[in-house]
């Protein structure tokens, strides 16, 4: 009878996390293994989820390769930059 209560007590997952990504919710649980191989798993499952999610939500925006020529074509025209230098003055 101790086994079967053991058992039961082992078959609920130790590590349980809830995801809430704006209207979205995920939910990753471990059940098997050690707590430590679990909360990797869990780790696992849930950066896997948030790349999906910023991968599926980063939309770039689109600009126009034209746009970028012209200016690039603004910048030839006033000539390059000079630094300038520091004298040194003995006293």
């Amino acid at each position: 009878m101790e086994i079967q209560m053991q058992d039961e007590a082992f078959s609920s997952p130790a590590v349980k996390a809830t995801l809430y990504l704006g209207s979205e919710t995920h939910t990753v649980e471990a059940c098997k293994g050690i707590l430590s191989d679990q909360l990797v798993f869990v780790k696992g499952e849930s950066m896997s989820i948030l790349k999906e999610f910023i991968t599926k939500h980063n939309v770039p925006n689109d600009v126009p390769d034209e746009i970028l020529s012209e200016g690039d074509a603004d910048d030839d025209d006033e000539g390059p930059i000079v630094k300038s230098k520091k004298i040194r003055t003995e006293k």
